[in-house]
């Protein structure tokens, strides 16, 4: 059984036990399905003031939601519109301040204020899918929870590949 610790330390070294916690959730593990449930319950647990943290994945032509912590969410997001889909668009993290300020923002819960996208991406380069996470506070997320969520999210396209 695994239970996570709670995270101490400066943000750095708390995004470092993240992925060791991550690194033992997904270690043997190849499904998809399986490492999104377990990493998305991990981060939404781990880090403080999120209201939604999961998965998005692409079906050859849009963002299907995959597994996930929070409120229910929209189902599909093609890959020209909101956070979410220019991530998986432009394949570049989208880190958003204030969603209310970003053109086009798709509102799954009123309640998110910013917001944190790394898009998913083979070592082909084709498009996995997206992490997501959503916070309340508006500017919730840095560019050291950037750096560990990339982090986290390359692992996790890694335990795809075996």
């Amino acid at each position: 059984m695994f239970t996570a610790t709670t995270l101490a330390g400066s943000k750095p070294e708390q995004y470092a036990q993240l992925l060791e916690q991550a690194e033992a959730l997904l270690h043997g593990e190849r499904d998809r399905i399986a490492n999104a449930a377990n990493l998305s319950a991990l981060i939404y647990h781990a880090l403080p003031s999120l209201n939604w943290a999961g998965f998005y994945f692409h079906d050859g032509s849009e963002l299907v939601v995959g597994p996930f912590q929070g409120l229910p969410a929209c189902v599909r997001i093609p890959l020209d519109k909101g956070v979410c889909g220019t991530a998986a668009h432009t394949r570049t993290t989208q880190r958003v301040e204030d969603v209310h300020a970003f053109p086009g923002h798709i509102a799954c819960d009123s309640a998110s204020r910013s917001e944190l996208v790394v898009p998913l991406v083979a070592a082909d380069g084709a498009l996995i899918g997206v992490l997501d996470l959503d916070s309340p506070e508006t500017a919730r997320f840095d560019e050291e929870d950037q750096r560990g969520l990339e982090a986290v999210a390359a692992m996790f396209v890694k335990s795809l590949a075996g």
